[in-house]
């Protein structure tokens, strides 16, 4: 019988979507399973079989879950606010709302060709009302406890998407989205103090079944350290000292010099009329350079003396202040004291200014003639009453003694800075905060949520560091909310990762419009027990989510803190060793594949291709593979399911051993090998065909293969006259009794000798096994005619026979 898929494929699609196959039935007593994509941004290029990798994934592992007995939330999104959106949109001359909602009719089109089973009842979208009427909620949530602030501070600024960017935006000096060098700009900007969860953030990373590599990237990222902050009074400034973060305060008695960034604030203020001049040079070069530049390690080391000084906490001595631009004012505090013998960009750069270089620590305890750059653990020297102390204990005594000249104390610096949450653009959440001349700063109240985006003819960035929102009169002059008096609206929006950072908790709840969800449905369904999506949101969105999620249950809205139990990493798929994008001219796009191959010899293919975790090359030689296997299983099936044989011992034990097979490398999420599985019984089927196919044996390959080619799964449990869907079924199982071998092949020693090997019937029974090997002729010639003192058999593995004479 010939295999159709195009026809089959099409056929199920529109049953499916009939029956609503996907849709949650209430009152269910079976246990809850979350299995969720990382929603996608709808760009107007479509999807390519790379992004059909991760969604493939996931389905077959909803299926799967389905099959077993748990009620399944497999629902989707469009994470359609943001930067990609309007740039795309600027670029083709369309308004972003026009070509987002065109790009997602494009995107769900797509993700229903892959016949994956999404409840599209609880469809959700980040750039409607209904939805960001609650991410401006939350804002204002958090401005109410103090973690939405307003602060004047130099950003990162993309000249091209003419917007400021988070940290996390700039990939080696660039723009993330563009590619553009990033410049900094002073600019009062919106921030999300994440910082007040870096502790929970990180420790809470332990409770989390996630690749290893993820979580090193989440706690490196968050960067917690412990050191001191010291001191130091400005000489001639009596108003002003600077702060450092250091993790070594027993060098401080090293320290000859100190290092401003070329922004810190008090290089205006305290630089010597003499100086002025170059260092206003060097600052405007230094912010000419991208972070990425300024911290190369090997570069030439560059600065300016300010010409003013410091003076030493501890010994009263007066060190010249200097600007570099190896120091960063978005690190630590944007200032350092110099220990030039135990820092390598310290010793260049004292190097290159013959500045003075003084050994603080020893590796044998005793100074050196000459003064080397050393990095290692030892004990103090040159360090007054300190010397003769351990690297540890000096850090101690130094803490204790600044804290007792209140010129320092100890603390703990993290790496991550606080997120920079407003963007000067148009296509996004309005921020939802006015300012009343007579009232202050104030958040809209929730009951004049949402503040909608307005429609505008232009919406192009202003290049001035305001939003295109700013123009519009009508938007901007509003009402006080606490007077009534005449105020103006908050005109920057929120930016990509907004919206992004609590759909989870929306999808149970979608459709709530008096809170952002139930608590119960929260609850009830939460955390994600799935999670699947590219590693390149390691740090961004997944480190934003889990922030989110800590401040919600704060407000006591749900009772658990971390919104993914287990998340997965699928590998990219590339084509001639690249990246699939359409910038590049290598995007593979599924809809001509559907058309000659079908979407279930695609989605195979996808998971056959490799391990889910790994790269893998695209080869339209492999697709060629997997689709004429699933002709043969197709026809293997239907060979036999017109007249079913009776049930033989052989398909018993075949049908066991692959249920076996296919359960350890489903639940070792080792899907390629999962579907080698099928090859493989296939096989072995083929072997028994001719006899008949039993209906156990029939009801298996169409169950099993149902996750995975969920239409020729359909088709085949349609064969044998079911009128229910195959995914109503029950996962097959088995015993382990049909998995123990008929024989086994066991040694004979004579004397502990191995004299030969032999096939009996495993766990046979004794007299009978020994009787079997005593007739070897490889064994009879070392036991005839001598006495046999003692017969050892151990099942399965051997026999000894313990002679004499």
């Amino acid at each position: 019988m010939e295999y159709r898929p195009q026809e089959i494929e099409k056929y199920w699609k529109e049953k499916w979507g009939q029956q609503g196959l996907a849709r949650l039935s209430e009152g269910t007593d079976k246990p809850k399973y979350y299995c969720l994509d990382m929603f996608p941004y709808p760009s107007g290029s479509g999807l390519h079989v790379g992004h059909w990798r991760g969604y493939t994934i996931s389905d077959v592992w909803g299926r799967y879950k389905a099959l077993q007995g748990y009620q399944v939330l497999h629902p989707m999104g469009w994470d359609a606010f943001g930067l990609p959106a309007e740039n795309y949109a600027i670029a083709n001359g369309v308004h972003p709302a026009e070509s987002t909602a065109a790009n997602v009719r494009n995107f769900k089109r797509q993700l229903e060709d892959i016949g994956a089973m999404y409840d599209w009842d609880r469809e959700i979208n980040t750039s409607d009302p209904n939805y960001y009427k609650w991410t401006q909620y939350f804002f204002t949530k958090m401005f109410e406890r103090g973690l939405a602030y307003r602060k004047k501070m130099p950003i990162n600024w993309c000249p091209s998407c003419k917007t400021g960017l988070a940290n996390e935006e700039v990939v080696d000096g660039k723009c993330e989205r563009c590619g553009t060098e990033v410049t900094k700009r002073d600019m009062s900007q919106w921030m999300l103090k994440i910082t007040a969860y870096a502790d929970r953030l990180l420790d809470d990373l332990e409770t989390l079944d996630w690749p290893d590599k993820v979580k090193r990237m989440q706690s490196a990222w968050i960067g917690r350290s412990e050191g001191a902050h010291i001191y130091f009074s400005v000489d001639g400034h009596p108003e002003h000292r600077i702060e450092v973060f250091s993790t070594r305060p027993d060098t401080l008695y090293g320290a000859t010099y100190m290092v401003l960034a070329p922004e810190h604030p008090l290089v205006e203020k305290i630089t010597s009329d003499g100086q002025r001049e170059a260092v206003q040079n060097y600052v405007q070069e230094a912010l000419k350079k991208s972070n990425v530049d300024r911290q190369i390690v090997d570069k030439t080391k560059t600065g300016v003396a300010t010409g003013a000084n410091v003076i030493h906490p501890l010994t009263g001595e007066k060190l010249p202040i200097w600007i570099a631009d190896y120091v960063l004012m978005d690190y630590g505090t944007g200032a350092i004291m110099a220990v030039p013998a135990h820092d390598e960009r310290d010793f260049d750069f004292a190097k290159a200014f013959q500045l003075p270089i003084r050994q603080v620590v020893s590796e044998t305890g005793v100074p050196e003639a000459e003064t080397k750059l050393y990095t290692g653990d030892g004990t103090l020297v040159n360090s007054g009453e300190l010397d003769g102390l351990s690297v540890e204990a000096g850090k101690k005594a130094v803490v204790k003694r600044l804290e007792e000249l209140n010129a320092g104390e100890f603390t703990v610096n993290y790496r991550m800075r606080d997120w920079v949450f407003a963007r000067q653009r148009y296509w996004g959440e309005p921020i939802p905060i006015v300012y009343c001349d007579k009232c202050g700063t104030l958040p809209v109240p929730e009951d004049q949520l949402p503040v909608m985006l307005p429609e505008v003819a232009r919406y192009e960035p202003t290049g001035t560091g305001e939003s295109p929102l700013a123009a519009i009169e009508s938007f901007v002059h509003t009402t006080c909310p606490n007077c009534g008096g005449p105020a103006r609206r908050e005109t920057d929006t929120m930016p990509q990762w907004a919206g992004s950072s609590w759909y989870f908790l929306r999808y149970p709840d979608a459709h709530n419009n008096k809170q952002p969800f139930s608590k119960n449905a929260a609850n009830k369904w939460l955390p994600v027990d799935m999670y699947i999506g590219g590693v390149e949101h390691a740090v961004l969105h997944l480190l934003y989510a889990r922030f989110f999620t800590k401040v919600i249950y704060d407000l006591g809205l749900i009772d658990f803190e971390e919104p993914f139990q287990h998340l997965f990493n699928q590998g990219m798929i590339t084509l001639n060793g690249a990246k699939m994008s359409k910038s590049k001219g290598n995007m593979v796009t599924p809809d001509e594949i559907i058309k000659d191959y079908g979407v279930d010899a695609l989605r195979v293919y996808e998971l056959f291709v490799g391990p889910p975790e790994d790269e893998a090359e695209w080869n339209t030689n492999g697709l060629e593979g997997v689709s004429r296997f699933l002709q043969r299983y197709y026809r293997l099936f239907t060979g036999s399911v017109a007249s079913p044989a009776k049930t033989r011992d052989s398909l018993t034990k075949l049908r066991h051993r692959f249920m076996a097979n296919l359960q350890e490398r489903m639940d070792s999420f080792r899907l390629n090998t999962a579907v080698s599985a099928f090859m493989e019984y296939a096989n072995a089927l083929q072997q028994e065909a001719d006899k008949g196919l039993d209906k156990d044996t029939l009801t298996t390959m169409a169950v099993a293969i149902a996750p995975f080619a969920p239409h020729l799964g359909e088709q085949l449990w349609q064969e044998m006259g079911h009128e229910s869907s195959v995914f109503q079924a029950e996962w097959p199982t088995y015993e382990e009794l049909w998995l123990k071998d008929d024989e086994v092949e066991i040694a004979i020693q004579v004397n502990g000798r191995l004299r030969a090997r032999a096939t009996v019937e495993a766990d046979g029974d004794q007299s009978a096994v020994l009787q079997q090997v005593k007739k070897l002729p490889d064994v009879a010639e070392w036991i005839e005619g001598k006495e046999i003192k003692k017969e050892i058999y151990v099942p399965n593995r051997l026999v000894n026979f313990v002679v004499k004479g």
